[in-house]
């Protein structure tokens, strides 16, 4: 992470990172959803999903326990804008990921604006249509 000149005391973006018991696989995911790629650390505990967006970790936790949404604390989560709900959550399911909040497939016209679905390694995210009118 860098600041602009003159501004050691500004504070900037780096990234979100999620700790996992597999951070290889959960960034992978991402970057299959996103379209990106993955930057693996040397060490093989810290992954980088490169992608248009902004930058998104994964970190070794061996002892990682997915958060429990919504039965227990959701921890945090990340929304991605998508105007095609029905292929996006296909394209979720087939790359490992799960439906939390709706599980069934979208439908048509749907009164909500957003989906959440979980990470294979539990970690919630929504899908988010970035207009009202989208997802007709």
């Amino acid at each position: 992470m860098s600041t602009p000149e003159g501004t050691a005391s500004t504070i900037g973006w780096d990234c979100v990172a999620l700790d996992c018991a597999d951070p290889a696989g959960v960034a992978t995911f991402y970057a299959e959803l996103l379209g990106g790629s993955v930057k693996a650390d040397p060490d093989g505990d810290w992954f980088d999903v490169v992608w248009d967006g902004p930058r998104i970790a994964t970190q070794l936790a061996p002892d990682h326990t997915s958060p429990d949404w919504p039965r227990g604390q959701q921890q945090a989560h990340l929304d991605f804008t998508v105007a095609d709900i029905a292929t996006a959550h296909e394209r979720v399911l087939q790359l490992g990921g799960s439906a939390l909040d709706p599980v069934d497939p979208p439908r048509p016209k749907p009164e909500r604006g957003f989906r959440v679905y979980a990470d294979p390694a539990g970690h919630p995210f929504c899908l988010c249509r970035p207009t009202k009118d989208a997802w007709d």
